[in-house]
């Protein structure tokens, strides 16, 4: 499964990005897969932003993003979302999404096909 995020840049605290994850794999449609938003900021450990499930019902957030990053999906599109608002310096990473085997354990470890990511600093 090949997985693109995109939409990554350069924002100030305070503002707002969204992100987005497409697929490039012929027949692949994300209602069909528990999806998570990861994230790796230099000389850290992946970890997990939020994750939902084949019904699109979220079902972790990162206790660091509460009530400032939300997931979606968009059927039509095929396409997910990460909504970044108010964001902080410290949620400057690379911003990944991936299926996962189980969208209970929003973990690294959990990931079953990761994409390529998208670069997202944090600045004033």
């Amino acid at each position: 499964v090949q997985l693109q995020a995109s939409g990554g840049g350069l924002v100030q605290p305070g503002g707002s990005l969204s992100l987005s994850c497409a697929s490039a794999t012929p027949g692949f449609n994300f209602d069909d897969y528990d999806i998570g938003w990861f994230r790796q900021a230099p000389g850290k450990e992946r970890e997990g932003v939020a994750c939902f499930n084949e019904a699109g019902v979220t079902t972790y957030v990162a206790a660091s993003v509460k009530g400032r990053f939300t997931v979606s999906r968009d059927s039509a599109k095929n396409a997910v979302f990460l909504q970044m608002n108010s964001p902080k310096y410290e949620d400057s990473a690379v911003y990944y999404c991936a299926t996962i085997a189980h969208p209970t354990y929003c973990r690294a470890n959990y990931i079953h096909s990761l994409g390529q990511g998208t670069l997202v600093t944090v600045s004033s």
